[in-house]
């Protein structure tokens, strides 16, 4: 390493720190690891070749040193794949289940290059079936002590072994497929490299001016720079005969001093213009961006030829010391992080003794148990808010809240196998219902009748759990009488067309009113002309069956057209339009069953976003440093923010309903 050298810039590194969150619903998996994102910029590299008395020999010598550079760095690159894990420590799956074994299993397979996760793989393996075995073995024990036969015996078949072999055919697969991939690369980049010492080859012959033939023979050096890694069975073959054929070219050109001043003024240029931009850079209120931007600058300096003598050292004192500064900036935020990280310990602590409070308390009913399990799902989530502890306490801190979190699911979980009593009582109960439900259902007494199914439901959702065995069976029973019965009230009240041509009419008017609406500049004003129409909307009654779903979808395709000519934001634009669906629905007598369905339709699909946006987040942690990673890695980021922004969608429409009473 040669230090204090202009062209060798050394850059500060300071280690990051990376949590890994779980899936939502459960405790938070914490790695901590150093990062590695961005390299230091202390890479040796090729002092400049530029002097007024150097000659051709000593260019060639330069140019040598440059290769020889070169051929390290790309034999460094050739091996990162190799290494870009190491950076990882081995994760203890010794006490996963064998499901969360097998999701696991899963989500690597899925988000991470094959060659990353060979260790994880094997562990995941081993693990999963030794404990198959473990209840292979158990279940053969049971079967002899309960006075069974040897020879009668019949081996267990495990529904998620199946599954789990399919993972790992999926994963070999991949394995073989990314091997195929990277040989093609590699050997389209030695080919094109090969291509590229022809072209040099072939300059020699070209008659034109020394100067453009220069240019031409850097450009091509320029391509060969940017090609990727080759094989390694050819790197020594390909760089001899590059070597071989830069030595012939210089030796042919001879460069004139007046074409090697003319490039050492445009480095000098260069040079310059990036000791302005760091210095400019030094102001930039995020440290940890100036230090990335900072990384790409010190590339750009090493990729630039000599400058001339006289500004060499100059350039090179200005550029250091700009470089010291946002190196010191970058050293102080991790030093302010030690206090925070302080904090976030302090925090930790106290969810670990309310987890722990809450775990004690002596629970007797299923209600207190589902209560007190949302009371720990939701510190779980504040969990995932924190951010690091002290590396020291940070896995200490962690597992003490996981082993809590655990014994409370795992005693409810023991409270509702010993509860059985109590569930067959109320699937009793809910079986009664049923037949009430199925004794109403050919009623034609719409009013009294709907209020007493609403009754009834009320009744249903009160009572407790069933068996899982039951539990579905009953509820569709129950659910088909409703049903019946409200959808025989629907087509009762569909029937009575004749009575509503006034309103068709009236509303047919209102679209008309709405389709002629001009574009405002005062959105205010617009909005308000809208929702004045869609009161009066809502205010005109029934109109004919047939003409129903025409009428409404012409409607909402009016509103429609007018917000999205309206200058207001999408999130915004959606919720006026589903506010403006809700309305159209209030004339519908089976709104409310409508409503309700539709609003845990958005809750269930609010908890699927937040789950993944957990999931890609704890993923993101996991990619390889390397140029394909960060490509990955924008792409998860851009789903993750999409994903949040549905949920601010979805969270408003629930608002709405929850504010229109239409789901009670």
């Amino acid at each position: 390493m040669i230090q204090n050298d202009p062209d060798n810039p050394v850059l500060d590194e300071q280690p990051d720190t990376t949590e890994v969150v779980a899936s939502a619903g459960e405790p938070v998996d914490e790695i901590e690891k150093n990062g590695d994102e961005i390299p230091p910029a202390s890479e040796s590299i090729t002092e400049d070749i530029a002097t007024d008395s150097v000659d051709v020999p000593e260019v060639i010598q330069a140019e040598e040193s440059l290769l020889k550079t070169e051929k390290t760095i790309a034999n460094d690159v050739s091996s990162e794949e190799n290494e870009a894990d190491n950076s990882l420590p081995p994760v203890d799956y010794s006490g996963y289940s064998k499901k969360e074994l097998s999701e696991t299993l899963a989500l690597l397979v899925e988000n991470r290059y094959p060659a990353e996760i060979k260790d994880d793989i094997d562990s995941i393996k081993g693990l999963f079936y030794k404990k198959l075995k473990q209840e292979s073995d158990a279940r053969k024990a049971e079967f002899l002590a309960g006075g069974g036969k040897i020879e009668e015996y019949r081996p267990w078949i495990d529904p998620e072994e199946a599954p789990f072999k399919l993972l790992l055919e999926k994963y070999r697969d991949k394995k073989t497929d990314h091997s195929k991939i990277l040989d093609a690369e590699k050997n389209e980049n030695l080919k094109k490299k090969y291509e590229i010492i022809d072209k040099i080859k072939d300059l020699v012959n070209k008659e034109e001016s020394i100067n453009k033939t220069f240019q031409d023979f850097k450009s091509l050096q320029n391509e060969w720079y940017n090609i990727g890694v080759v094989p390694q069975s050819a790197l020594k073959n390909m760089w001899e005969n590059y070597h071989h054929s830069v030595e012939f070219f210089y030796s042919y050109i001879k460069i004139n001093k007046e074409l090697r001043d003319l490039d050492l003024k445009k480095n000098q240029e260069l040079k310059t213009g990036l000791c302005e931009k760091t210095e400019a850079l030094s102001s930039d209120p995020n440290p940890l961006n100036a230090f990335r931007i900072l990384q790409e600058y010190h590339d750009q300096w090493r990729e630039i030829g000599p400058a001339p003598m006289e500004t060499k050292d100059i350039l090179w004192e200005r550029f250091k010391e700009a470089t010291s500064k946002i190196n010191k900036k970058h050293h102080e935020y991790f030093e302010n992080q030690k206090e925070d990280q302080k904090k976030n310990l302090d925090s930790k602590i106290a969810l670990c003794i309310e987890a722990e409070k809450i775990n004690s308390v002596e629970t007797t009913s299923l209600k207190d148990f589902d209560a007190n399990a949302e009371k720990i799902i939701e510190l779980q989530k504040k969990w995932r808010t924190v951010g690091f502890a002290p590396k020291k306490q940070n896995t200490k801190v962690y597992q003490r809240f996981r082993e809590t979190c655990d014994a409370f699911f795992e005693k409810r979980r023991q409270f509702y196998a010993d509860n059985k009593d109590t569930q067959m009582k109320n699937l009793q109960i809910k079986t009664d219902l049923c037949i009430k439900a199925e004794a109403l259902q050919e009623s034609s007494d719409w009013k009294s009748t709907s209020d007493a199914f609403i009754k009834l439901q009320k009744e249903w959702k009160e009572v407790g759990p069933t068996p899982k065995k039951y539990s579905e069976r009953c509820w569709k029973r129950f659910r088909k009488a409703c049903d019946r019965f409200f959808d025989r009230k629907t087509s009762f009240f569909g029937n009575l067309d004749n009575s509503y041509e006034d309103n068709l009419r009236s509303k047919l008017e209102i679209i008309e009113d709405i389709e002629k609406l001009s574009s405002e500049n005062n959105v205010q004003a617009a909005v308000g002309k809208i929702k004045e129409l869609q009161k009066k909307w809502n205010e005109t009654g029934f109109v004919p069956f047939d003409k129903k779903e025409e009428v409404a979808n012409r409607y909402r395709n009016a509103i429609d057209s007018q917000f999205d000519r309206l200058k207001i934001g999408d999130e915004a634009k959606n919720i006026m339009k589903y506010k403006t669906k809700l309305d159209s629905l209030k004339t519908n007598p089976q709104v409310s069953r409508k409503i309700r369905s539709e609003r845990d339709k958005f809750i269930t699909q609010i908890k699927q976003l937040e789950s993944e946006v957990v999931i890609l987040e704890n993923n993101i942690s996991f990619f390889a440093k390397s140029v394909k990673a960060e490509s990955m890695i924008r792409s998860v980021e851009e789903k993750i923010k999409n994903a949040k922004n549905l949920i601010k969608t979805l969270e408003g429409k629930v608002r709405i309903i929850d504010q229109s009473g239409l789901d009670e």
